[in-house]
């Protein structure tokens, strides 16, 4: 909005209160008159049918289905590159029902998976958003195959599921499916715009949102560069603009705890801004405390780094985390985020120093582990040939953690973990070197809390839980689906089922009709 349409819209909203004054009798100016001074029509730089802010799973999903259903999409990005945090997530998505499962023999419903995401989100789910992100993990699995996502051929089995569920892109990265859909959003004519930042929502008189102030050609994180613009959406605008994990401040007004001693798994975009705004016009933000620590992480290597990968496949399946001053496990490996991130948290010496736990596994139990090289390129993830050479490492007692291991494989040959509980489905014996190990602390890595939508995928009114009329909002941009946890492997499901009912409901409402400049 130019400074000229400010003025003017200031005029316009004075005016109103003057109608207001003058109608109670304690105005001077006649109603008459003042009814009689027309509010300008908005003009609009560039109009589009639906408009979508954010280039992750959720964007990019909103997108091309609301492609597919005919409509004019524009996508818009602050950043640089397309993607943000979906790029270098892990690629791993929780299907309900998925053909993998059904040839490993795996029996698996959207009731389980349903039960599954309540437990870990200590019951605080929005229900009928969870049911709506289950029930479309199959189908959803399925389109993003059409598209070109191709999957690692086993299931895995991450941490709170009750059973494998979760399938894993060959790549091992978000970008599996981040570049097939924009290449897809691309060939479809979708109009991609990076370095393009949202400033503000534009409402009609009748508080309706017509579109956004932008900035173009933006310079992430100075925050006066580019052009401003106003750009028009005649169906409506979707919000798929994340969490704000790397906005430590905002974290810090939900979590005073999250302070910059905790580094973040996140880009450096996944900021506040975009919540805030929508929030000004009247959502309803829910769940802003519950901000999720990815206990998968290493303290010896910045972001989501190659320890990630390796204990989400091999050391968490496969292996055993122990504290260093002991030897010995103290928490369930496939107990949920929320859970182990909270144990490992726990390690900590008399100043309150964090004493890094170590999690390893064997040669067998890393088979599968894609970063492993990687790791032990940069010093991340350590080899040990015996496990006196691990407990050397490390500086653990020997004796304690050669007690461990063995009370551990006796429990894998009984099928039961009796100290924590375990799940023990992909639990394997750890009888022979070599050894992979690496420090754990965890990180900043998912906001659970967002803005209120219903199953439509429409942002609701702080006052009245009426939808905000033209405003849809999908993915971690929303708040509700996870509670208190989200599982691994939930963001992807969410994300893409979310997105393309946001995209499936915007296309297909009212087109408005808009004025170009």
């Amino acid at each position: 909005m130019t400074e000229k349409q400010q003025i003017s819209q200031s005029r316009r909203a004075l005016l109103k209160g003057s109608v207001a004054m003058a109608a109670t009798g304690f105005g001077i100016t006649s109603v008459s008159a003042v009814a009689a001074e027309k509010a300008a029509p908005q003009v609009f730089d560039e109009v589009a049918d639906v408009i979508v802010v954010g280039s992750g799973f959720a964007g990019m999903s909103a997108a091309l289905q609301a492609r597919e259903a005919g409509a004019n999409v524009m996508v818009i990005d602050k950043m640089p590159v397309f993607g943000g945090n979906s790029t270098i997530n892990g690629g791993a998505m929780a299907v309900a029902g998925s053909p993998l499962q059904k040839e490993a023999g795996i029996k698996d419903n959207v009731d389980v998976m349903v039960s599954d995401m309540l437990k870990a989100g200590r019951g605080m789910n929005d229900v009928e958003m969870l049911k709506l992100v289950c029930n479309g993990t199959a189908e959803s699995c399925a389109w993003l195959m059409d598209y070109g996502v191709k999957w690692k051929p086993f299931v895995q089995h991450f941490g709170g599921h009750s059973i494998q569920r979760v399938l894993q892109t060959v790549e091992s990265s978000g970008a599996g499916i981040i570049r097939p859909l924009i290449k897809a959003a691309r060939g479809k004519g979708i109009d991609m715009r990076n370095q393009v930042k949202m400033e503000s929502f534009i409402q009609d008189d009748n508080g309706r949102v017509i579109g956004l102030q932008v900035r173009e050609n933006y310079y992430f994180p100075r925050e006066k560069t580019g052009q401003l613009r106003t750009y028009g959406a005649r169906k409506g605008i979707i919000m798929a603009t994340g969490g704000f994990s790397r906005d430590i401040e905002y974290r810090m007004m939900q979590l005073p705890q999250l302070n910059s001693d905790l580094d973040s798994t996140n880009h450096p975009g996944a900021t506040s801004e975009a919540l805030k705004q929508m929030m000004l016009i009247g959502a309803n933000p829910i769940h802003l405390d519950q901000i999720q620590l990815g206990p998968w992480a290493s303290p010896d290597e910045k972001g989501f780094g190659t320890a990630s990968q390796f204990n989400t496949i091999a050391t968490y399946p496969h292996g055993i985390v122990v504290d260093v001053r002991t030897g010995e496990r103290f928490f369930n490996e496939l107990a949920d985020r929320k859970a182990r991130a909270d144990a490992i948290m726990t390690r900590r010496d008399e100043q309150h120093h964090p004493v890094y736990p170590v999690g390893f596994t064997n040669a067998e139990g890393a088979a599968k582990a894609q970063t492993l090289a990687w790791g032990m390129k940069y010093n991340v993830i350590k080899k040990a040939d015996t496990l006196e050479q691990l407990a050397k490492l490390y500086g653990m007692p020997a004796d304690k953690l050669q007690a461990q291991v063995a009370r551990w494989n006796d429990a894998v040959k009984s099928g039961e973990d009796k100290e924590f509980g375990r799940p023990m489905q992909e639990a394997i014996v750890l009888e022979q070197g070599p050894w992979y190990a690496v420090r754990m602390w965890p990180k900043v890595h998912y906001c659970m809390g967002g803005v209120k939508v219903n199953t439509r995928s429409e942002v609701l009114h702080l006052v009245t839980n009426e939808p905000i009329p033209g405003l849809y909002a999908a993915g971690e941009a929303t708040g509700g689906v996870h509670g208190a946890s989200r599982l691994g492997a939930c963001a992807v499901a969410e994300g893409v089922v979310t997105g393309r009912n946001a995209g499936r409901v915007c296309a297909a409402s009212e087109s408005i009709r808009l004025i170009l400049a």
